[in-house]
């Protein structure tokens, strides 16, 4: 299960969390603009937007499970069990295979109103990688400095919606998640009053009060309230540091920890890693489980005008400053 957000101060700022049980040993990996794209069923793009995420390099080719394109378009792919529906190929459409989708929407868009027009075109195909890669379930948030839409590919259709709180999580459909939302309109940030009846008095016992009824466990429907909540409310300075120590912060809100929740024998999904990227200056910074410290690397330190994959394996081991 995964959790994806957006933040904005000075600068703007994507990531999400990937919650799996397993590692697929991904790495931060650069694709400079003259890397060829190759696609199973469209054009080859041979020169492209510079991108920059977290991805599994499988035949030299970047399986992204989010990334950020040098122009400020970001795009995560999130596990999307049982309501996903990849379609048959389509004449009239391009085809497009799931592990496709980021590179072509993020090699060619600038923005959400070019990402937009490029899904009138598209039908999501059922394409496998290979046989020992088959195509995930997924839905995708994607994100330019000012908004946000979900596209999910459903029994129904190419589903897009306008993404007005730039969060995203897993089952149900968004419009569900979105329409869920109206039975927390009571939570605030303040003390609450007395609605309950003029008869009784209360005690206002704790401080935060006002958010009781604030979903605390670890299910995809929960954790979408809790991140929308946070990230609505969520305050920080304007520097790079304040901003993505804040976003980190949220993040860590809905996280998921070794041990509480169980997938069979001894498997236990956790946040495997945790980014965040700054989409103007392109910065992708994470953490991982076991490093809680923060590791950043910035594109335009590389060629970008290479044609081969840069890649960055990640720092897993807790880093740890002893003051004395």
């Amino acid at each position: 299960m995964c959790t994806a957000i957006t933040y904005n101060t000075k600068d703007h700022y994507f990531g999400r969390n990937l919650d799996l049980e397993y590692s697929y040993k991904e790495t931060v990996t650069i694709t400079p603009r003259n890397y060829p794209f190759k696609f199973r069923k469209v054009r080859d793009i041979d020169k492209h937007y510079a991108i920059i995420g977290m991805a599994y390099v499988a035949c030299d080719y970047p399986l992204y499970y989010d990334a950020v394109n040098e122009k400020g378009l970001g795009m995560a792919g999130l596990n999307f069990p049982t309501n996903a529906d990849y379609k048959e190929e389509e004449n009239l459409k391009d085809n497009i295979a799931p592990f496709e989708f980021i590179p072509w929407v993020l090699s060619q868009c600038s923005n959400i109103s070019e990402a937009k027009e490029l899904l009138s075109k598209i039908n999501i195909a059922r394409i496998n990688f290979s046989e020992e890669l088959p195509a995930s379930p997924l839905h995708w948030i994607i994100s330019d400095k000012e908004s946000s839409i979900t596209v999910e590919s459903v029994k129904d259709g190419l589903k897009i919606y306008d993404n007005k709180v730039g969060v995203l999580t897993n089952n149900p459909t968004f419009d569900i998640h979105m329409f869920n939302l109206n039975n927390y309109m009571n939570l605030s940030i303040e003390q609450p009053v007395n609605n309950f009846s003029k008869k009784l008095d209360f005690d206002i016992y704790s401080r935060g009060m006002g958010a009781l009824g604030l979903p605390g466990d670890l299910s995809s429907a929960s954790r979408f309230v809790k991140a929308t909540f946070t990230k609505m409310n969520s305050l920080s300075g304007e520097t790079e540091e304040e901003s993505i120590s804040q976003f980190f912060h949220i993040l860590t809100s809905v996280e998921q920890q070794r041990g509480c929740v169980h997938m069979g024998e001894d498997k236990y999904e956790i946040t495997i890693y945790s980014s965040c990227c700054n989409m103007d200056k392109g910065i992708y910074y994470y953490t991982t489980y076991e490093n809680s410290q923060i590791t950043g690397v910035d594109m335009h330190k590389e060629n970008l005008d290479s044609d081969k994959l840069i890649n960055y394996d990640l720092v897993k081991g807790q880093q740890i400053f002893m003051q004395n």
